[in-house]
């Protein structure tokens, strides 16, 4: 038997052998990481400190297909806080170009595009972020197989960002066993939750997947469901005044939403319901547009408008407190100095010359084949499965309107847990929700498609009643 002395100086020992232990596996885990770590980009303010990374993840060797992520640790207490990964829509929008610089992450591209500014509503006070451009093709994603741009579709979306999930944690082991959430907005309301029900049904099988902690997905004004989607982006036009009577009950009477591809009489009726838009932003119908150049957000838009529209999806360009946000990140990362500072050009195939880089591909919107006209039955699965899911709405949206995300949240006939009511944010209203059995919707008035763009402190109030479960203000 060890007597008292023993036991102590025993337990010393082993905690010490313990502590360095774990210490040498962090170390070991940090240098693993060194070749992604950002030392400062240009133009970066030097406070607060911000521990960044960005890189590459290949996603399939034989075709040497890689995304481009860029990553940051939250600025508190990053061993212990969540992390959460955010996609960006279009199909062929930049989350670096929109989620990370001009949404929710930590530097904000300054108005001439030579510099960076600290945004003080980041949610990198509330999780570690990763941003990932997806798919390939989008900003300094890349392959060297032109084939793989005339397969993409929502199947093989998913398995590259499946692919590169797996991939990134065994770069970043520190992260394997952390809680983990999906965020997004847009057609990231098809990636979002196609990604969570591919992580759902792989973790049942950890003899030959690894398992991911996936504890639930919140998506910003989604595309959801083409029926209810398209039905409600043409009530929002007519209860919003952007169209009239007449046109509104024309476009209801040949148009018949439910059917995959819309007759002729639709696409025209439609066309001219979407030319309505053209003087203003669609995706924040009371911002102001950009002027410089005569051109506009919306302006772009219609010039590259699909004629026959079917299940194509629209460029997401949005207006905001600046409507020429867009042009100053495109300026900003096409600086070499810029793309060095984020390793893009390394390993980046055939090419070590600076990367053309741009806030949306368009010909990826032009060839995406949209598979799954609705996600609705994944909601189904994944609340049956226990996921926590929420869905955000800014009111002021024409795209995706926050009458058609109702729709479609209705039609899931889900129990009521909280009746619809107000929530408050500084003393004002910052929205409604309702909170059914296994899923809340909740809206942010005044807010456009990009909602933490439009009303940054009342995102970063969702994102924290999301993720710790306080509840959002009921009361003034």
């Amino acid at each position: 038997m060890m007597n008292q002395m023993s036991k102590t100086l025993f337990f010393l020992i082993l905690f010490v052998f313990y502590s360095t232990f774990i210490k040498a596996s962090e170390t070991f885990s940090l240098s693993e990481e060194d070749d992604s770590k950002i030392l400062s980009l240009p133009g970066q303010p030097s406070n607060p400190p911000i521990s960044q990374f960005s890189g590459y993840i290949t996603v399939n060797q034989n075709n040497g297909r890689a995304l481009f992520y860029w990553f940051f640790e939250a600025l508190s207490e990053p061993s212990t806080k969540p992390l959460l990964l955010w996609l960006n829509g279009g199909p062929g929008c930049s989350s670096v170009g929109y989620g990370a610089v001009v949404e929710l992450g930590p530097l904000k591209v300054n108005e001439n595009g030579g510099g960076l500014l600290f945004n003080n509503f980041s949610w990198i006070t509330e999780a570690n972020l990763l941003f990932v451009e997806s798919p390939v093709g989008v900003g300094f994603s890349y392959t060297n197989t032109s084939s793989d741009l005339t397969k993409l579709d929502d199947e093989f979306v998913a398995e590259d960002a499946y692919s590169f999930l797996v991939n990134w944690l065994q770069k970043y082991p520190r992260f394997k066993n952390r809680d983990f959430f999906l965020a997004g907005e847009s057609y990231a309301g098809h990636y979002v939750p196609q990604l969570a029900e591919l992580i759902f049904d792989r973790n049942k099988d950890q003899t030959k997947y690894k398992k991911i902690k996936i504890k639930g997905f919140l998506v910003g004004n989604p595309e959801t469901d083409n029926y209810y989607d398209s039905k409600g982006l043409l009530d929002y036009a007519w209860s919003h005044s952007v169209i009239s009577d007449e046109q509104y009950n024309k476009t209801k009477d040949v148009c018949d939403f439910k059917t995959l591809e819309w007759s002729n009489e639709c696409v025209n009726a439609m066309n001219l319901v979407y030319g309505k838009y053209h003087e203003i932003d669609f995706y924040n119908i009371y911002a102001p547009i950009c002027l410089v150049n005569n051109t506009s957000s919306s302006q772009a838009y219609y010039a590259n408008m699909v004629v026959n529209y079917g299940l194509k999806r629209a460029r997401v360009y949005s207006g905001g407190y600046d409507p020429c946000y867009s042009n100053h990140a495109k300026t900003y990362f096409n600086r070499a100095d810029v793309q060095a500072s984020l390793h893009a050009n390394a390993n980046r195939g055939n090419s070590s010359n600076s990367v053309k880089w741009d806030v949306c591909n368009d010909s990826i919107l032009n060839i995406y084949n949209v598979t799954v006209p609705t996600v609705l039955p994944v909601y189904k699965k994944l609340i049956q499965g226990g996921l926590k899911i929420w869905i955000y709405s800014g009111d002021a949206d024409g795209r995706v309107p926050v009458i058609g995300t109702r729709y479609c949240v209705e039609s899931l006939g889900l129990p009521i847990k909280t009746p619809w009511r107000s929530w408050y944010h500084q003393h004002q209203v910052g929205g409604r929700l309702v909170e059914y059995e296994g899923l809340t919707l909740v809206t942010v008035r005044g807010a456009g498609h990009l909602v933490p763009l439009n009303k940054p402190s009342e995102a970063l109030a969702l994102i924290h009643s999301f993720l710790t479960g306080e509840d959002l203000p009921a009361e003034r």
